[in-house]
């Protein structure tokens, strides 16, 4: 395809993703989402805002430095000290690109910046020739440029370009905008900015008011061909462009719009399940392209019409999207070889010992279950999605409840440092019981924040997933697990968001000095 039909598919899932609220990620998580971006066939990844906090910076420098066909590119404000933080985590990646902004609208000027329009351009011009001093890859955001006035945004953006930008991006940050306006204000742009012909023009849009797919596609249409999207639309308050969504409406109605992605479209559906886990975010039954009920008729109607003309109800396929048609059938007498082949189909990379470890848990649940699914196999991969060694480990309870009964549970856990520990206590449930009793014998008490249970598969043996979110010390945490037994499954979410806990004390998030650190 031609550079002028070819869109560009900017991932910042690791980034503005990230800020979704209780969404941040471990580095060994947002490898795996690296990995998996990669594997999708995105463009560019925003691996994070390096100066914000160690943790960013070291995970901006090992997906730089680990993934290598797509550009790897860090957010910098136009300030001398990010600009140079991004460039010392970029600068091993094979196609590095570095992303600086400044606010531009009148009420960011006003009450954030407390800047003039002159003192805003000029800035603009130092940050984005910092930038090109380091790489030739350089984005320029106008933050807030949807509530910024035309011909101000249009002055920055011209001397941006000349500069040195080489993608000019035009940020809806709080989902203001609508379609029309949105696409008039690239029309605008195309019409009265000297050299933007030359650049590419992106678009990164908020979901504030629901609309961010469609100002991305309307802005497609007058010639934008950059969209900023995350996996299933995460990111800031109501979240950011889904990617998914974007990438099948340009495929779907290629009639109307004319462009193409590059992605690998049947990577989207476990794209999105190892994100879904990762960030403990579910994604709603009805969401678009990768939900639950995205494929599912149910109406008499509907049916009838699948059953005769699959195209009568379905504009897509749920195998271009990645979307299981059949299930995998495995059992106890399934080798490790086919496991391993498996767990590659449905998007895990996982390590040796990593695939060890779902074997033997593979081995065990197939002993307890008729029939294995998809949806268990995804399961298992998706526990080894962990911090690395854990400090506590679970090696036994017992419950004891009943409606004349007092809830109990006793619990057997192991140290590290090789010590086993027990203690029992009471709740008000035998889930309670045993969430209370793993925080005497750790010493550590949290407030949860979040619990819910679901069925991973069918049928009275199906695994059960539990998710449990906590708070301690001002800090939200998560917590995922599967076994056959809910409460087994509950104990060691709780004990993993511990775990979790306990790791990120010892590194405390550092607040830069800046303007504002959760920015688009």
């Amino acid at each position: 395809m031609s550079d002028a039909n070819k869109l560009i598919i900017f991932d910042t899932t690791l980034r503005d993703g990230e800020q979704s609220p209780g969404a941040s990620m471990n580095l060994s998580e947002k490898l795996e989402i690296a990995r998996a971006l990669d594997d999708l066939g995105v463009d560019v990844i925003e691996a994070g805002f390096p100066i914000a906090s160690p943790g960013d910076f070291e995970a901006v420098r090992a997906v730089a430095h680990e993934v290598r066909r797509p550009t790897i590119c860090g957010l910098a404000r136009c300030s001398e000290a990010d600009i140079n933080r991004a460039w010392e985590a970029l600068k091993d990646a094979e196609r590095p690109r570095i992303h600086v902004f400044l606010a531009t609208s009148a009420i960011h000027r006003e009450f954030k910046l407390h800047m003039a329009k002159e003192e805003i351009v000029r800035r603009a011009v130092e940050g984005v020739k910092r930038a090109r001093g380091y790489c030739a890859d350089v984005e320029f955001s106008p933050e807030d440029a949807a509530r910024t006035e035309l011909d101000f945004l249009a002055e920055v953006v011209e001397k941006a370009i000349e500069a040195g930008a080489t993608t000019i991006n035009i940020p809806d940050t709080v989902g203001y905008a609508v379609p029309e306006q949105y696409a008039a204000a690239i029309r605008h742009l195309k019409k009265t900015v000297r050299g933007i012909d030359n650049i590419v023009i992106s678009v990164h849009c908020h979901n504030d008011l629901g609309m961010a797919v469609a100002n991305s596609l309307a802005a497609l249409k007058e010639g934008a061909r950059q969209v900023e999207c995350t996996i299933n639309g995460i990111g800031e308050r109501a979240g950011n462009c889904a990617l998914e969504e974007i990438v099948m409406a340009v495929r779907t109605r290629g009639d109307y719009f004319g462009i193409e992605s590059e992605i690998h479209t049947q990577r989207l559906y476990p794209t999105s399940r190892l994100v879904s886990h990762v960030t403990g975010i579910s994604v709603q039954r009805n969401k678009a392209i990768v939900g639950q009920n995205a494929f599912a008729h149910e109406a008499g109607i509907h049916q009838d019409g699948m059953l005769k003309e699959r195209r009568t109800y379905e504009i897509m396929r749920p195998e271009d999207v990645g979307l299981p048609r059949t299930e995998l059938v495995l059992g106890k007498h399934s080798g490790r070889h086919a496991l391993k082949a498996r767990i590659k189909e449905l998007g895990y990379h996982l390590d040796e010992n990593q695939l060890q470890k779902v074997f033997e848990a593979f081995k065990v649940l197939a002993d307890k279950k008729k029939t294995i699914y998809d949806a268990d196999i995804e399961a298992l991969a998706e526990s080894q999605v962990h911090d690395g060694p854990a400090l506590w480990t679970l090696d036994s309870f017992h419950v004891s409840a009943g409606s004349n009964n007092i809830p109990m549970a006793a619990v057997s856990l192991t140290h590290a440092e090789g010590r086993k520990m027990h203690d029992a206590a009471c709740g008000d449930g035998p889930v309670d019981a045993v969430f209370q009793t793993i925080e005497r014998i750790t010493g550590v008490d949290v407030k949860l924040k979040d619990y819910q249970v679901r069925s991973v598969t069918v049928g009275e043996d199906a695994q059960g997933e539990a998710r449990v979110e906590v708070e301690y010390n001002g800090r939200l945490q998560r917590g995922q697990a599967v076994s056959t037994d809910v409460i087994e499954a509950s104990a060691q979410a709780f004990l993993q968001a511990i775990n979790r806990l306990a790791v990120r004390e010892q590194q405390p998030r550092i607040n830069p000095q800046t303007e504002m650190v959760t920015v688009s």
